[in-house]
């Protein structure tokens, strides 16, 4: 299983994320992307974690493609990451491609010893 390392982002992670110009830069709209299917491991028992991850944004220049964000979040798969860490990497590495107006990303976590677990972050104004 591999570690986590909070410090830095995985290069090779975010090179999977592709953008494309957005064809209505001047307006306000939301884009919401859910992935149904996420899963990493858990870093202290090597137990797979499963969730929905919802990502919403209002773009800016840039969207992200979805075939690339689906192979992003697959690359979680194997991963040694807690529920945190997940979300706000996520949460930086898109703000970081696609620089948009305003973002959040949440992760509905399954139960896991009787607890089910949510984490939101985002950034920006959101101006919707």
């Amino acid at each position: 299983m591999k570690k986590f390392r909070a410090e830095s982002s995985n290069p090779s992670r975010i090179k999977l994320l592709e953008t494309f110009d957005n064809s209505f830069p001047d307006r306000n709209y939301l884009i919401i992307h859910r992935a149904n299917e996420f899963t990493s491991v858990c870093p202290k028992t090597g137990q797979p974690d499963f969730g929905v991850i919802t990502i919403s944004y209002i773009a800016d220049r840039k969207c992200v493609e979805l075939k690339s964000l689906k192979f992003y979040l697959q690359s979680f798969r194997n991963e040694g990451i807690f529920y945190e860490n997940v979300i706000n990497t996520i949460l930086d590495d898109l703000v970081k491609v696609m620089k948009p107006r305003w973002i959040e990303v949440k992760g509905e976590f399954s139960v896991r010893g009787g607890l089910n677990s949510t984490v939101t972050a985002s950034k920006g104004k959101k101006l919707h």
